[in-house]
């Protein structure tokens, strides 16, 4: 972003250009999405639109960035409410599996467009650095479990563990995978987590 949204009227602009931007990708496809359309869609000059974002490849990272910056605050406050409420080691996998799946996969029609394109766009290092931190979180959850049948993770059983998950989601989720959000695909990832993990 060329400038940091400071006042709340700022903060609405960057939203309602989100918005557009998401809209147009859902209605019309990545190709018909330029930053006179973003502008137009959303309401505002196309120098309104440049104050804060030189180029709707810059649009498009921040709003994914933003997208899961929230996912894994989100997945973090859940862990610690399942922790702290001494949920079984195995339901805090599907429960976090589960979010996983929503929020990089499946999703409604309309984030299933986004969420393709953000992952067409992982060869960024900014969405490639949000990649290895949602890995992060996951390590970082699966080494806080504790319980009878577990083997605390080595370095390497998180890092294969957590790319073989989040490499089926990534493919399942170009490919347009009618597996996603069906019950078959989550249990098969929960199948593939948990024998890692067990002793």
């Amino acid at each position: 972003m060329r400038k940091q949204p400071v006042q709340d009227r700022a903060q609405r602009t960057i939203e309602t250009i989100f918005d557009a931007t998401a809209q147009i990708v859902d209605e019309q496809g990545e190709a018909q999405l330029t930053t006179n359309r973003i502008a137009e869609r959303a309401g505002f000059s196309i120098g309104t639109l440049y104050q804060y974002f030189p180029t709707k490849e810059a649009i498009l990272l921040a709003l994914i960035h933003r997208g899961r910056r929230r996912v894994m605050d989100e997945m973090q406050a859940a862990l610690a409410r399942q922790v702290a409420a001494g949920v079984p080691p195995q339901q805090i996998v599907r429960e976090r599996i589960r979010m996983l799946i929503e929020a990089f996969g499946s999703g409604g029609v309309f984030k299933r467009s986004m969420i393709r394109l953000a992952w067409r766009m992982d060869h960024h290092e900014n969405i490639m650095q949000a990649m290895r931190e949602g890995a992060e979180h996951i390590a970082v959850a699966l080494a806080q479990m504790e319980g009878p049948g577990l083997r605390p993770p080595n370095a390497a059983t998180l890092f294969v563990l957590t790319r073989a998950v989040m490499g089926a989601i990534r493919s399942a989720s170009l490919e347009e995978s009618p597996l996603l959000g069906t019950r078959q695909f989550e249990d098969e990832l929960v199948g593939l987590a948990w024998g890692m993990l067990k002793a």
